[in-house]
């Protein structure tokens, strides 16, 4: 099929590489043309295993191309997915002016486009597609949708750092529908996707989204606070939490369930704001999940105060994405770690083999360079040289060349293990007295 997508983002630039690789021409369309340029050039704009080479193999067979001409892409395809940014307002509900922008474009070249389809995947609040963006395609394409253009809402379940295997494995494909709509073409689009499919209203395709990542957000609270509670009680929180993730009858799923550090990224935070906002308008009351934000915010403030507590001022970082793999910065927890104590007055030292600071573009560099102005005085040149430099390290990931590293501390420094990532057998590399759990 020929194929565009709108949005070259994590989800949209994924989405046309894993597309291509399953026989489809995939024409991206982004309005950033450095994003442009670089995957016309075959070269990926973010940093997720094994995409650059998916991108560079179907841009040199003529598979992948990328434009700033929405207009083109439309008439040069059958149908197009929309993956567009939804970033969250400062109240916390949704912004959909990128998907209201696009759908309108989209919208008055279907005056001239027969028998196309519309698929979006970009994460929206329930009652999204049916009160904003299909009266606004209709009102835009004078066509009525479901009958003069599909229309279909399909979540994606791309987890960063593992988005192509999550892409061609995923736990589910959802596609919501209109009534009495058919589903060929979707159907067709995954067909050589093995995973369980589901038809349904568009309504409830969008509300999937929401209760997966609302879980999964509260899955790693609910794991924080029970170390925290074990911490008190001098329980070791791991031990508790291994037997309790044992339980696969009732307990669901062991992922996110051990005790860590806060939460971050581009999803969990701004769909916990989007659905708090949501249940606020509607004088809907969810004590659980309103308190999720909290809840990490509380983490946050914890290990600040641990920090405090050392007495020690040269503090060093081992990574600072919100998740090993990636070079995604964006709302990262630990970013608010250190700007709260450079406003302290701390001496910082930054090491992250995933973050080349001059290759950033878009909204990660700018959320990075918005907390960390002054980025650059404070990265080192390796991990050795940040350990070598500070009385505290905060080990934020289970990358296996700090592992090594931090075998080699010794006892006269502290450090704080964010991500569980120190074994039973290594405790007598370091001094225990400043980890977080």
């Amino acid at each position: 099929m020929k194929i565009a997508i709108f949005g070259l983002g994590y989800v949209g630039i994924t989405t046309a590489a894993c597309l291509c690789e399953l026989g489809n021409s995939v024409i991206g369309v982004e309005i950033n043309e450095n994003k442009v340029n670089t995957i016309k050039s075959g070269k990926s704009p973010i940093l997720e295993k094994n995409l650059e080479e998916l991108i560079e193999r179907h841009v040199s067979k003529g598979n992948l191309d990328a434009t700033t001409n929405y207009k083109r892409a439309i008439y040069e395809s059958d149908m197009a997915l929309i993956c567009v940014g939804t970033p969250s307002k400062k109240n916390g509900s949704l912004d959909l002016t990128h998907i209201k922008k696009v759908t309108k474009q989209i919208g008055n070249v279907l005056k001239d486009k027969e028998k196309y389809t519309l698929i979006y995947r970009s994460t929206m609040l329930p009652g999204s597609m049916e009160n904003e963006v299909i009266p606004l395609l209709e009102e835009a394409s004078g066509k009525k949708g479901g009958k003069d253009f599909s229309i279909f809402y399909n979540p994606e379940f791309l987890r960063e750092g593992s988005a192509i295997y999550d892409f061609f494995n995923p736990p589910k494909t959802v596609i919501g529908t209109l009534d009495n709509q058919s589903t060929e073409i979707p159907e067709k689009l995954y067909e050589k996707i093995n995973a369980p499919f589901f038809i349904t209203k568009i309504k409830e395709a969008e509300m999937v989204k929401y209760v997966d990542n609302t879980f999964h957000a509260l899955k790693i609270a609910f794991a924080n606070e029970i170390g925290r509670i074990s911490k008190e009680l001098g329980i070791d929180s791991r031990k508790i939490m291994d037997i309790f993730v044992s339980d696969t009858k009732l307990n669901i799923s062991p992922y996110y369930f051990k005790p860590g550090f806060a939460f971050g990224g581009s999803c969990l935070p701004k769909d916990l704001r989007a659905i708090n906002y949501f249940s606020k308008k509607n004088d809907i009351e969810l004590p659980v999940i309103s308190n999720i934000l909290n809840s990490n915010k509380k983490h946050i403030e914890f290990l600040i105060d641990r920090i405090f507590e050392t007495k020690k001022r040269k503090i060093g970082v081992l990574g600072i994405t919100f998740k090993d793999g990636t070079d995604d910065l964006r709302e990262s927890p630990i970013l608010d770690v250190i700007e709260t104590l450079l406003g302290k007055g701390y001496e910082i030292k930054i090491f992250d083999k995933f973050v080349n600071v001059s290759k950033l573009i878009g909204k990660n560099k700018d959320y990075l360079f918005k907390k960390l102005p002054h980025i650059m005085k404070l990265l080192s040149e390796s991990p050795q040289e940040v350990v070598k430099n500070s009385e505290v390290i905060i080990f934020t990931n289970k990358n296996k060349e700090y592992l090594e590293i931090i075998k080699k501390i010794g006892k006269g420094k502290i450090l704080f293990d964010l991500c569980s990532g120190i074994e039973e057998n290594q405790k007598d590399y370091f001094s225990y007295e400043g980890i977080c759990w």
